[in-house]
């Protein structure tokens, strides 16, 4: 009986060890492009129709809260132009480097230098050859042809749009503040050849405060 008994459990014992064996090298036989291992990270892929295609789509829905009365529209501007009723003459479109957009059926129309309420008027007028008593709107989607720079010891540095009038301090306080070591009583407008200095300590106590203009088109203000 003892015997028995022993080959049985050495027959067990065998029997579980194929087994364990078998089990260990399932994992060898896996296709490829399983699921991967819990804790491994995967990047998302971004689909196409999610990338903004262009300048005029990138900036749709983000209307800049401008004066229609005295913003004066430049080149690579962004405008929506709504048109009542009348789809076709609708839409968003980008000022040309010429100062022109082109408005379907009718043409080319100069957009620079104008309002927005002065541009609406004029494609009223352009369009009456077209619809019967058009009533137009002009809105601005993007101010991209007037901006300032911000560079050195901020804590944001870069390009800003110039939508309504700014002054020094005020543009500062859009680029975050000042870093640690920011020489905050030697910055510097660069204004074409001309060199403007702003000394921030004076202007925050009251002191000196014509030194506080208001920013240009074009201006580089630089904190060393």
């Amino acid at each position: 009986m003892r015997v028995g008994t022993a080959r049985i459990a050495i027959s067990t014992l065998l029997t579980l060890m194929v087994a364990s064996g078998l089990w260990a090298q399932e994992p060898k036989d896996k296709p490829k492009g399983d699921a991967p291992e819990l804790g491994s990270a995967t990047k998302p892929n971004l689909a196409d129709k999610d990338k903004p295609s262009d300048p005029v789509t990138a900036t749709q829905g983000m209307t800049a809260p401008v004066d229609p009365n005295s913003y004066r529209i430049g080149p690579e501007d962004v405008l929506l132009i709504r048109v009542w009723k009348e789809p076709e003459f609708s839409g968003s479109v980008q000022v040309r480097p010429d100062g022109k957009f082109t408005l379907p059926i009718v043409g080319d129309i100069v957009a620079s230098g104008l309002t927005p309420i002065e541009l609406a008027a004029k494609v009223t007028e352009v369009l009456k050859a077209q619809i019967k008593e058009p009533e137009v709107m002009v809105q601005l989607q993007s101010v991209q042809s007037k901006k300032y720079y911000i560079t050195g010891e901020v804590n944001r540095s870069g390009i800003f749009p110039l939508i309504v009038p700014v002054t020094i301090l005020e543009a500062l306080t859009n680029a975050g503040g000042f870093r640690e070591f920011a020489k905050k009583n030697k910055i510097i407008i660069m204004r074409g050849t001309e060199r403007i200095k702003f000394n921030y300590n004076e202007v925050i106590k009251g002191k000196k405060l014509e030194q506080n203009i208001k920013v240009q088109d074009g201006d580089y203000i630089v904190v060393p």
